[in-house]
């Protein structure tokens, strides 16, 4: 998509000989659009549920709120945080869990871990480990296999054997990879408190947080799970929006030529945001390079679209 849009801008903008993006700018231009329009799109959600509430807003085919919902899921990441020391484990981030987050959704601690080890050889889709006792351990589809060497999670389809998990996600891709496995059915959601709240419940006999209702506190890039034992790495998940990874339009340098694009290139990243979004990115871009070349026309036009499709 990344190119078509570019393709726009560039007809848009020679049209009337306005000028040329460089390739660099309409990477910047086309990172600050899409970060612009996710955050857009949250607010977006809001005042779809208002139009729901005041019956202004229609169902099946005209459920606008279906349509942003689809449009934001693509950005919900499922991963273990890494522990950082006894019960503090770090926030999602780059190095951490492969991308940084923007809005934390819940975090799921499980008490009861069923097994744990390593796994013994590498097959697709499953975990292997000659030395396990999965069957006897009690482990059933739905269970929870985290790799705690990788830091990626997924769910058991099947028990196989004692020795072999069929998973839904390929996460077992070398060897020796540590793994724990949770049981799922002991799940439980942990509560938010703030500084303030989390000292007034902790100094309560009835209302101090336990294994079955856990709570956190935020400080920083941490985060504090109380009671104390969580503490593993892998028994706490978090399920959270992360920021949609930066676009880059990479191409081949032609001697005396133009630059053609080339998607094999290793750092070469496509927008995130969904096809529906193509319109918006390319108006935004385009009021992006506007203000770049001092063009009104240019910077006018691109607002004057992106009006026209506010919900």
């Amino acid at each position: 998509m990344i190119n078509e849009v570019r393709n726009t801008v560039l007809s848009i903008l020679n049209k009337n000989n306005y000028g040329y993006i460089s390739p660099s700018d309409f990477n910047l231009f086309a990172s600050q659009a899409q970060m612009e329009l996710y955050e857009e799109m949250f607010f977006d959600y809001n005042k779809v549920i208002t139009m729901e509430n005041r019956r202004e807003s229609g169902t099946d085919y005209a459920d606008l709120k279906r349509t942003y919902e689809e449009a934001m899921e693509l950005f919900i990441s499922n991963n273990p945080l890494q522990n950082f020391a006894g019960s503090v484990f770090l926030l999602p981030s780059s190095t951490t869990t492969g991308d940084e987050y923007y809005m934390i959704v819940k975090i799921i601690c499980y008490p009861t871990v069923l097994d744990s080890g390593a796994n013994t050889s590498v097959v697709s889709f499953q975990l292997v480990d000659s030395g396990a006792t999965f069957t006897t351990a009690g482990i059933v589809a739905g269970d929870v296999v985290v790799n705690t060497t990788t830091n990626t999670v997924a769910n058991v389809i099947l028990v196989s054997s004692n020795t072999v998990l069929l998973l839904d996600n390929n996460i077992f891709t070398t060897t020796p990879a540590n793994f724990l496995v949770l049981k799922a059915s002991a799940a439980t959601e942990a509560e938010k408190l703030t500084q303030s709240k989390s000292t007034l419940l902790n100094t309560s006999m009835l209302t101090a947080p336990s294994t079955l209702f856990p709570t956190y506190t935020q400080q920083a890039n941490v985060m504090t799970i109380t009671p104390v034992s969580y503490k593993v790495p892998g028994q706490v998940i978090a399920n959270y929006f992360r920021y949609p990874f930066v676009p880059k339009w990479t191409y081949i340098s032609l001697a005396g030529g133009e630059p053609v694009f080339d998607q094999t290139q290793p750092d070469y990243q496509d927008f995130e945001l969904s096809p529906d979004y193509e319109y918006k990115l390319a108006t935004k871009i385009l009021e992006y390079a506007g203000m770049s070349i001092r063009e009104t026309e240019v910077v006018q036009f691109g607002m004057t679209q992106q009006a026209q499709q506010q919900p």
